[in-house]
Formats: structure tokens, sequence, C-alpha cells
């Protein structure tokens, strides 16, 4: 599976939200998914270790999983391609509302 297909799914976005504060055991990630079983955290952890945007230590009993800052790369330059259209549209916006403020409207406190 790869970067993108990874982080389509929310609940795996949810974790690397998680590991993007800091590192966690797996027992810890089971337990901030309630709603989920033990199996179906380890099966998207799998999901993340195969597309390598987190790597896992062993220690003693514990399985610690952290992000890969340079998995996380690919979707960063993929996104760059699309944030020139970004500014834009916000400068856009900030035109656009330029233009329109005019007094007596809500919020004018002239």
């Amino acid at each position: 599976m790869d970067v993108f297909d990874a982080v389509a799914e929310p609940t795996r976005r949810a974790v690397l939200d998680l590991l993007a504060r800091r590192e966690r055991s797996a027992g810890e990630l089971v337990a901030a998914f309630p709603a989920l079983t033990q199996p179906a955290v380890s099966r998207h952890l799998r999901v993340l270790r195969e597309s390598q945007l987190v790597e896992v230590r062993v220690e003693g009993a514990r399985r610690v999983y952290s992000l890969r800052p340079v998995a996380l790369a690919e979707l960063d330059v993929w996104l760059d391609t699309y944030r020139q259209f970004w500014g834009e549209r916000l400068r856009a916006l900030e035109r656009h509302l330029d233009s329109h403020d005019r007094p007596g409207r809500l919020g004018d406190t002239t």
C-alpha cells in the first residue's frame, strides 16, 4: 500500500496525529481507540509500517511506534504542487472582502 492509500483512512490519520505529538507504545495506541479492537488497531499499524509512515522498535515486551518523517515528505512534495493555489485563493478572498467592505455592515463599529 502506498502512502496516499494509507492516509486515506481516518483512523490511520488519527494514529499519525497521535504520533506527531510523541512516540507511543502499541498499548497506548490501542487505548486511544476504545471503539476498535486490538487486532483492528494492529492492522492499521501494519498498514502504516508497510507504507513506511511509521517505524517500530522493540523495548522489552513493548513495541514503540514513531513517525518516519522521510515518508511524510512524499506527501509534502505532492501537496506542494497545490500550495500555489491556496495562496492565490486566499488573496482573492481578501480582495473580495475588501471590495465589499461598506459602512453599516455587520461588525462595523464606525
